[in-house]
């Protein structure tokens, strides 16, 4: 058994309100807090609980961004897949020796968290997000 599991699954928008209309509304989930915005990734987030995992929106604020940048290339819909490590250090380190790309080499920090991203080219075209709680 592994220590591993979903935290979340994010989704680009080009509209927060509605797609929060949407979510909360229309399917009854819970938003967990405030529309953040997070000016380092140049995008406004909000969560939605549900079971033991989030739904996480995002819309760009700036149009240079890299979450911009998909939104334009691919439209809205599913972003990447969150999976929550006990030891991101180890893990990055492990997929590294294999032989796998990471988007991010060292971790970035927000909200108590490190997070780094490994590159869609190595988890089978899904951008992957490993979370660690600090």
């Amino acid at each position: 058994m592994t220590d591993i599991k979903l935290n979340h699954l994010a989704i680009v928008v080009d509209d927060m309100v509605a797609a929060l209309r949407f979510w909360r509304e229309s399917l009854g989930l819970a938003q967990t807090g405030e529309i953040e915005s997070v000016p380092a990734e140049a995008v406004d987030i909000a969560f939605l609980s549900l079971g033991d995992a989030h739904i996480e929106l995002i819309q760009p604020t700036s149009s240079d961004s890299g979450v911009a940048k998909y939104l334009a290339k691919r439209g809205p819909g599913l972003h990447h897949l969150c999976l929550e490590v006990p030891d991101l250090e180890a893990k990055l380190n492990e997929l590294r020796a294999r032989g796998y790309e990471l988007i991010n080499e060292t971790p970035r920090e927000r909200d108590g968290r490190r997070y780094a991203f490994i590159h869609p080219k190595s988890a089978g075209g899904v951008l992957l997000e490993l979370y660690e709680s600090i």
